[in-house]
């Protein structure tokens, strides 16, 4: 006959379950106080008006029926169900995971055909669920998953696909410390940190508002080379005055969220920066609006109060973009891997794939291919439950 060694303890798993009202905690556990027992895990959660706590514990062998005796009479007294499992299980079942990874999924509406589906697929990666949890139920409802077992690369190809058959945004990220680090966040501007396209406003004001359009959507798309087309769409507003820019200016509206986003991110340490390849003469005022202090765009040729149809200075392309996510980390002074980078289009790739965390905000599909994380609602501040901040802790923060 096989016997337990003594090496691997007596241990009891004990879940209550029921309406929520205080004091639940505090009996559960003066009612195990007078006994020889470890806590060796706890956790608690309350959704609406139910709670649901469980614990394990470590004990005498020969304690096990009084305990289960005792917890029935705080059940009864709490009006609560109790329920206790008790074994001889190993120490080393319960000791703090490595490598765990987590997958953040977005949805508005979340369903629960899109949980079973993404369930479905962790369990054919080999993954385990450690924790659910929920971070946001408005503007969109943010669930966060915390997995052991699994590969981030493997994992976030199986995960597409439900993206596409859910209509749901799911991002899978890596744990530990790196992910409170203080970060360098860095946004494209047109499309991302507001909603419209600079250019088109010009060009509308110009009356060339189609012919634009038109080359910026093949250059967002990655068909035509981005300075090449920057170059053909300023010529083309040749000759406006330089009052248009305050009339621009006045038609630009933030993407909803944006406030929130850099608010929350600049309260945590966090420093925000801006990277476009529109025009610095329109979009700074904005800029020093919102306080961010760090910035870097394309400037137009004014001359005699007109606009010349030329650039001056150094073009922000693609590359330029890149290289400005790596100035501004080492002005910082973080490294890449501190650095989150957000964009819609082809000129955004670079600096997307370069950042620790990459993300396509309402992007072009190449953008999204090439991205750590994509979101398609239209909700900047949706950027913070990526980096782990839930809606509780931003709205405490606001008060």
């Amino acid at each position: 006959m096989s016997t337990v060694p003594q090496s691997e303890p007596f241990t009891g798993l004990i879940l209550l379950s029921g309406i929520d009202t205080p004091g639940i905690t505090q009996a559960l556990f003066e009612t195990l106080s007078p006994f020889a027992i470890t806590v060796l895990d706890i956790e608690q959660v309350v959704i609406r008006d139910r709670v649901i706590l469980t614990a394990l514990i470590a004990l005498d062998k020969s304690h096990a029926k009084a305990v289960e005796e005792d917890l029935n009479l705080c059940a009864a007294t709490l009006r609560v169900d109790i329920a206790i499992a008790f074994s001889h299980s190993s120490i080393h079942s319960i000791a703090a995971k490595t490598g765990l990874l987590h997958v953040i999924v977005l949805g508005n509406p979340l369903k629960p055909s899109s949980i079973a589906l993404i369930a479905k697929t962790l369990a054919e990666q080999n993954a385990n669920i450690e924790r659910i949890y929920r971070t946001a139920s408005y503007p969109v409802t943010a669930v966060e998953f915390v997995l052991s077992g699994a590969l981030q690369s493997t994992l976030r190809k199986s995960l597409a696909q439900v993206c596409v058959t859910e209509g749901i945004d799911i991002a899978v990220q890596p744990g530990g410390l790196m992910r409170w680090a203080k970060k360098l966040v860095l946004m494209d501007v047109d499309s991302t940190l507001i909603q419209q396209e600079v250019i088109e406003l010009l060009a509308a004001k110009a009356g060339v508002g189609d012919k634009v359009i038109a080359i910026t959507q093949s250059a967002m798309r990655g068909e035509i080379d981005f300075e090449k087309s920057l170059k053909e769409r300023v010529a083309l507003l040749a000759g406006l005055p330089e009052t248009v820019i305050a009339e621009v200016r006045s038609q630009i509206t933030l993407t909803p969220g944006a406030k929130t986003l850099i608010r929350t991110l600049m309260r945590l340490g966090h420093t925000v920066a801006v990277v476009s390849g529109g025009f610095i003469e329109v979009i700074e005022p904005l800029l020093k609006d919102l306080e961010i202090s760090h910035y870097r765009a394309n400037s137009l040729e004014i001359i005699d109060g007109v606009l010349t149809g030329k650039l001056t200075g150094p073009i922000i392309d693609r590359a330029g973009k890149a290289q400005t996510l790596i100035d501004f980390a080492n002005l910082v002074g973080v490294g890449l891997e501190q650095t989150i980078a957000i964009g819609d289009g082809a000129n955004d790739l670079d600096m997307i794939t370069a950042a620790g965390l990459g993300i396509a905000f309402n992007a072009k599909p190449a953008v999204i291919a090439a991205a750590d994380s994509a979101l398609s609602q239209p909700f900047l501040d949706s950027v913070l439950y990526l980096m782990g901040i839930s809606r509780e802790d931003i709205e405490e923060a606001d008060r």
